[in-house]
């Protein structure tokens, strides 16, 4: 065991900030654009320093909504004194128009002050990319792992995008506010943070499958707290703090892990397409957090994770998907995109029967390495179970229909390899996506 892997993940926090985190994979160590990361049981009347210690000076703009801003924003804009609040119309969107609005809200400052959490913070972190400007973010809920990833899903002419965003100069948890956010966003941040086994096993098939690069890294972050978190979600519902806080720094360490390797890779893989296809093709569904979708899909993924591995090579075939019929399922804004992205990937009959040969060559050893860093299918649900959180689509009022749907064209919208793929070209995800719904 190295020295790196016994550390606990404040002191791996530390580190990545400090610039001195030794790489698991063997390169120079490991060091992330953010200068300080500060999560206290309270930051009531410290907000002033923590701007002052990341160096932020100038004119400031503090971004919020209508709800950020009775939680933390006025606190904030009376601490900092002469700052600008910008407050949005409720429940903003991440939207290319909501971007441009901040932008044109906040030309004349020198830096953004981000108070939110997801939406916020990514339409900030994407504003201040645009415009070359540092941002700071103070968190109000534990809800997604986004607020130190240097990319923002932004929603462009109907097609959710994950772009290239600034990194946040300053990250600021305090611990009473997240523990006093509504318990579904507390279960938000759970259920995307739930999703690392199945991203690692996705990414981890694509690199032994396909000899995509991938890296232990974002993972070996992780570790210290994985364990804790995921023992204790009835502490973590009830306010502890110290439960709060083991998430709070994997929400932080999960956003570190995606700016390490340059791509949301690690936290964000099958499980996100099936939830992306849904926000895009169903914008009517009730409303539900990310993280929440996030849970859900994550228990499909591993189940059909662990069907694959129980089955045995799979036979692919080439793919009988043309443009017409992704296009004819999407429809023409989106069909084009979309196309665009599966046809990077879509196997033809030689490349079919290249990864047969790999498949029957490399099974076992794909199946042994896949399964040591997969958590089963039933000891997530019972995470998500003992939280209060969703594990059924109807949870969250999707229809078992529209779910199915979802699982087996989810697949086409992004060129990331996946297990969903496996199946997909195997011909074996039909019948998966269909047999999930009926037996949930």
């Amino acid at each position: 065991m190295t020295e790196e892997t016994r550390l606990d993940g404040a002191a791996t926090m530390a580190r990545l900030v400090a610039g001195d985190y030794a790489d698991p994979d063997g390169g120079p160590p490991l060091s992330v654009p953010t200068r300080s990361v500060v999560i206290a049981d309270s930051l009531a009347g410290r907000e002033d320093d923590c701007i002052d210690g990341v160096g932020l000076a100038g004119r400031l703009a503090v971004v919020c909504d209508r709800i950020t801003q009775a939680v933390l924003g006025d606190g904030v804009a009376r601490a900092l004194g002469d700052a600008r609040c910008v407050v949005l119309e409720d429940r903003p969107h991440a939207d290319r128009e909501t971007v441009e609005a901040i932008r044109a809200a906040t030309a004349s400052a020198d830096a953004l002050i981000a108070v939110g959490s997801g939406t916020i913070n990514d339409l900030c972190k994407f504003a201040a990319f645009q415009d070359g400007k540092p941002y700071v973010v103070f968190a109000t809920a534990p809800s997604m792992n986004g607020y130190t990833s240097v990319s923002a899903a932004i929603t462009v002419d109907g097609l959710k995008k994950s772009l290239p965003a600034a990194a946040a100069v300053g990250v600021f948890m305090d611990l009473e506010v997240l523990a006093a956010a509504p318990p579904r966003m507390i279960r938000s941040g759970l259920g995307d943070s739930l999703c690392r086994p199945t991203a690692q096993a996705d990414w981890l098939l694509a690199h032994l499958l396909l000899d995509q690069p991938y890296r232990e890294a974002p993972f070996a972050i992780l570790a210290a707290d994985e364990e804790g978190l995921f023992a204790e979600p009835e502490a973590l519902m009830a306010g502890d703090l110290a439960a709060m806080e083991r998430l709070a720094r994997t929400l932080v360490l999960s956003g570190f892990g995606m700016t390490v390797c340059g791509g949301s890779y690690p936290a964000s893989q099958g499980e996100h397409l099936i939830s992306h296809y849904l926000d895009m093709m169903a914008p009517d569904l009730p409303e539900s957090f990310h993280g929440e979708q996030i849970a859900v899909t994550t228990l499909t993924m591993a189940r059909l994770q662990e069907r694959l591995l129980a089955e045995g090579p799979p036979r692919l075939s080439a793919s009988s998907m043309n443009e017409g019929a992704v296009t004819a399922h999407f429809g023409e804004a989106l069909g084009h995109a979309c196309w665009a992205e599966f046809a990077k990937k879509r196997l033809d009959e030689a490349t079919a029967e290249r990864l047969n040969q790999r498949l029957e060559e490399r099974w076992d050893n794909i199946a042994s390495r896949i399964s040591e860093i997969m958590k089963s299918s039933a000891e997530l649900q019972r995470i998500l179970e003992q939280a209060g959180g969703p594990t059924r689509p109807r949870d969250l009022g999707w229809p078992d229909a529209l779910y199915a749907r979802a699982v087996s064209h989810a697949r086409l919208i992004r060129h990331r390899y996946t297990a969903l793929d496996l199946a997909g070209d195997a011909g074996l995800l039909e019948d998966f996506s269909h047999g999930l719904t009926t037996a949930a």
